[in-house]
């Protein structure tokens, strides 16, 4: 039992620690101080654990891939920028790392919509 308990505590612990990271990336990429978002594989190490224990563990514990949190996460900081600033799209994308066009296409797999569509409904609102 109590071995189980420690291994239901690391989950957690790693979890909190992917998240945390995540969000820090993100700023610092937003921020301009790092220039481009990481893989996952890179993300494990600055964990320092593998790829596959940060998978099987973000999936044990949330009940989805790594990178589904990390795209939505992308997702709600480019939505805030989307409603609280004047940036054009192809600004916010080339802030995030991306081509416009690929952007768009991301933006709108996650949201249903354009990032411009997206924009307009905010600001009806």
């Amino acid at each position: 039992m109590q071995n189980d308990e420690k291994i239901l505590k690391r989950g957690a612990e790693i979890t909190a620690s992917y998240f945390a990271f995540i969000d820090q990336h993100i700023q610092d990429v937003i921020s301009g101080n790092i220039s481009e978002f990481m893989e996952l594989n890179e993300i494990a190490g600055q964990l320092a654990i593998s790829h596959t224990h940060l998978t099987d563990t973000i999936k044990k514990e949330k009940g989805n891939h790594p990178c589904h949190f990390y795209d939505a996460k992308i997702i709600e900081q480019a939505e805030i920028m989307l409603s609280e600033t004047n940036r054009s799209v192809a600004e916010i994308a080339r802030i995030f790392t991306y081509d416009p066009s690929n952007f768009s296409k991301f933006f709108k797999k996650w949201t249903g919509m354009t990032p411009g569509s997206f924009r307009k409904n905010k600001k009806n609102k």
